[in-house]
């Protein structure tokens, strides 16, 4: 939901690239609001280490991954939106007293060290969005800030211009996330939703009420932590191995990898208890009991039972999010069948490819 303002300019039509720390997605979407196609959807892998805690360490391994994702999907356009997530961007909401936005952003810098941690704003791009008056002072503003050091915006949009692409925007996993949840969903007013992306090495969550985020966390315990789980239960020789099981199962036969796939969701626990503790905690500091449905992205969203767990722990519908309620999707591009399965990997390169310039 946030442009870095003044460090990017272009044209309206984006390709969606969502970098994450084990594989790169590519989306183009054609069409406007109710009209949205996904033209082209694909991904690439990057080997173990070439981003690591949302920050690229293997400058020219991402590079030649951007170029090899560009080229396997034919796809020509080089304006593009990306996201960052993780360490390397602060989410925080406050509460400032009632001004305009223009005296709100000189505040903001003049006085970052009580707002974000850090102490030279010059070495910062930030941004803000004022979600309305807050619920316990009238005389004070709920305010979103999302912020990250100038040095890390600088590394992706040289990388990204490497591969022979530009930067457009740059916009963050979970507000990417609520982008496509707005396009798609209809909650009724005052109804609360909560979205959660199990990545690879990051779980974001962003509790969203009448279209702004009441509450956002980010944790490390993520899709990485259930295959290492997996690896060292079964006995397997590497980590691509427990990849393949969480994928296919673990077995000789059909029926038998069918069988321990049904049991993976144990192996997710820990990611299930940080889920739990975090609606908890909201629960508990906003008084927000009435929580309509818990929306599950990315890989590890589609282990069986996952949802079914999450729904019993937590005494809230849970269901895996659906990119294609709204939009449309070249069928003959796509199978029914392979829809469903991309649509949670896919929901973030799909909410990026969604921005259009001057968007708020």
């Amino acid at each position: 939901m946030f442009d870095w303002k003044n460090l990017f300019s272009g044209s309206k039509q984006l390709v969606g690239l969502d970098i994450g720390s084990s594989s790169l997605k590519l989306a183009e979407i054609q069409g406007e609001t109710g009209k949205y196609v996904l033209g082209r959807f694909s991904q690439f892998p990057l080997e173990e280490g070439v981003i690591a805690e949302g920050v690229p360490v293997e400058h020219e391994k991402l590079v030649a991954s951007i170029k090899a994702l560009f080229k396997e999907s034919g796809c020509s356009r080089k304006n593009i939106v990306t996201s960052l997530s993780g360490h390397s961007v602060i989410i925080k909401k406050v509460n400032l007293p009632t001004m305009e936005e223009a005296e709100m952003r000189d505040l903001i810098r003049d006085e970052a060290g009580k707002y974000l941690p850090f102490d030279n704003m010059q070495e910062v791009n930030f941004d803000f969005q004022i979600v309305g008056p807050s619920e316990f002072n009238p005389n004070q503003l709920d305010v979103i800030l999302v912020a990250a050091k100038k040095d890390i915006i600088t590394t992706y949009t040289e990388i990204i211009r490497e591969a022979g692409l530009q930067a457009l925007v740059m916009d963050v996993d979970p507000f990417a996330l609520e982008t496509l949840y707005e396009e798609n969903y209809d909650p009724e007013e005052n109804e609360v939703d909560v979205l959660v992306n199990i990545g690879a090495s990051i779980t974001n969550i962003n509790v969203i009420k009448n279209g702004a985020s009441l509450f956002t966390r980010d944790f490390t315990i993520a899709g990485n932590a259930v295959t290492e789980s997996v690896k060292d239960r079964l006995g397997l020789p590497s980590m691509a191995d427990a990849e393949k099981v969480k994928l296919e199962g673990y077995g000789d036969d059909a029926a038998t990898k069918a069988s321990s796939r049904e049991s993976l969701h144990l192996y997710a626990e820990p990611i299930c208890m940080e889920i739990e503790r975090s609606v908890e905690y909201f629960r508990s500091t906003s008084g927000e009991m009435n929580i309509r449905n818990v929306i599950l992205s990315g890989g590890c969203a589609r282990i069986p039972g996952l949802a079914g767990d999450l729904s019993q722990r937590l005494s809230i519908e849970t269901q895996i999010i659906d990119p294609f309620k709204k939009i449309a999707y070249n069928k003959k591009a796509f199978t029914p069948e392979a829809i469903e399965q991309i649509a949670p990997v896919a929901a973030v390169s799909i909410g990026l490819a969604l921005r259009r310039l001057g968007d708020k």
